[in-house]
């Protein structure tokens, strides 16, 4: 075990939202080594950007942006921080976060807790240029035209991220979800389109996992017909299986981590069926192997994100994921990433 996940797991051994300052805390000023170059196999392009492998950090780990150079050094094809609101809010009440040991999973009621856009927008001015950082945008809880709020943050942030994610599917902000039907989705994404004009900035857009195939079809018409880059799918969901066994299964919040599986690889194949790969789709969800990822790549994916599986296996967790995705790419017979994507349909 690395001197990394040894960290890691004596931060398991801390209240969660304690660990998590401490994690970020870390990033910010142990000396990390860059990671080792990847196999050349697992350069792939999403959306019109280069990334040296699919792997990526989901949103929520690095919530104001302030541990980017850190991340880039874990072996990440690209890193997204956020979600981020025009003003600084405290989120919900703690204790809001809670691990399930036994379940390899995260529930969590965090609330879009977050420094505001302007610090954040400062910190992005300042981040690594040789790693792909994506901004990932919410709306405050007490706004009422909450599509306003993702038009303000996409212009604050315009020329300081490689990519922008518009979170439609938190389940800790009341009414956010309501913004995936498709009228509500048209009046969000015509705006978003309007304010973004001719900037090529790429716009992906993360939603729920707990939609049936017929609103994952109208998300993804609605996104083509916007002109959205790509699809993230997807966020925590409200289920909870009856597999769940740990003492704090019953928390309100978003469940993350291995539970999610089931429901993450269906919305998957419902976006997949429904785009017909005329929109790139970035899966997350209980990726928490090389296997895992390689699945997800065939089911569809041209890219995968993972965070509550580092909570379980440390930062040396991506390193892992992406020496059995290049087994896994070979085993096959495929040259690239890009070979792989749908196969298994």
């Amino acid at each position: 075990m690395s001197l990394s996940d040894l960290g890691a797991a004596a931060l398991r051994l801390l209240d969660p939202e304690t660990a998590h300052g401490l994690a970020i805390r870390a990033l910010q000023t142990l000396p990390l080594p860059a990671a080792s170059p990847d196999d050349p196999i697992l350069r792939t392009r999403l959306a019109g950007l280069d990334l040296p492998n699919p792997v990526g950090l989901a949103a929520g780990l690095d919530k104001n942006g302030e541990a980017l150079r850190g991340l880039s050094r874990l072996g990440f094809g690209f890193v997204e921080c956020g979600s981020v609101t025009p003003v600084a809010q405290p989120g919900n009440p703690r204790p809001r976060l809670f691990r399930l040991a036994e379940d390899q999973a995260i529930i969590n009621r965090m609330g879009f807790n977050n420094t505001g856009l302007e610090a954040f927008a400062d910190r992005l001015k300042a981040r690594p240029t040789d790693a792909v950082v994506g901004a990932n945008l919410g709306a405050n809880k007490d706004t009422e035209d909450k599509a306003a709020d993702y038009v303000t943050g996409l212009k604050r942030l315009k020329g300081l991220a490689d990519y922008v994610t518009v979170n439609v599917s938190s389940p800790n902000t009341p009414g956010l979800r309501a913004l995936q039907g498709r009228a509500a989705l048209d009046d969000l994404l015509g705006r978003l389109t309007e304010a973004r004009g001719d900037d090529p900035t790429p716009v992906f857009l993360k939603i729920a996992p707990d939609l049936t195939p017929d609103e994952i079809a109208l998300i993804v018409e609605a996104s083509i017909d916007h002109r959205i880059d790509a699809l993230i799918v997807s966020n925590t969901t409200l289920d909870r299986p009856d597999s769940l066994t740990a003492r704090d299964r019953d928390q309100a919040g978003g469940l993350s981590g291995r539970p999610l599986q089931a429901r993450a690889r269906a919305a998957l194949s419902a976006a997949a069926a429904a785009s017909k790969a005329r929109l790139p789709l970035i899966a997350v969800g209980g990726i928490d192997s090389g296997q895992e990822a390689y699945d997800r790549i065939r089911a569809g994916a041209a890219a995968v994100q993972l965070y509550s599986a580092l909570i379980y296996g440390g930062p040396g967790l991506v390193g892992r994921i992406k020496r059995d995705l290049v087994q896994c790419l070979r085993d096959d017979g495929f040259t690239s990433v890009a070979e792989a994507v749908g196969t298994a349909r």
